[in-house]
């Protein structure tokens, strides 16, 4: 379940990047990046949307330095919007993947049992 939830994660990030991209572009932008931080020479602000990214990837890698660096670049209100937007692009993805309602998928991605019709 973790592995099609990465897909899907990695999908939903191009998406959000502006299109699907070879496998040879994201490498490409591996090796553009140092401990996760990309070297382009000038420093730009990050948007609630990179934080976010950053935020929840760095949760589900356990990366605690990568979460409080990203926690730091927005307001905790950003943040907030940002990963419930995340969560909601993603849940909408494994929906489409698995033909399923999203809700059975948020469901089932947190442990719960599928809701009756009447809920």
């Amino acid at each position: 379940m973790l592995d099609g939830l990465r897909r899907s994660w990695g999908r939903v990030l191009d998406t959000a990047r502006g299109g699907s991209r070879s496998r040879g572009e994201r490498s490409a932008d591996a090796d553009r990046r140092v401990g996760g931080k990309e070297h382009t020479g000038a420093k730009r602000p990050h948007n609630l949307f990179e934080a976010a990214a950053v935020y929840v990837s760095a949760r589900a890698e356990d990366d605690q330095d990568r979460l409080e660096e990203a926690a730091d670049w927005v307001s905790p209100e950003a943040l907030s919007f940002g990963v419930n937007e995340l969560a909601c692009r993603a849940v909408v993805a494994l929906a489409r993947e698995r033909d399923e309602s999203p809700q059975t998928v948020a469901r089932a991605l947190l442990g719960l049992p599928a809701a009756g019709h009447g809920h």
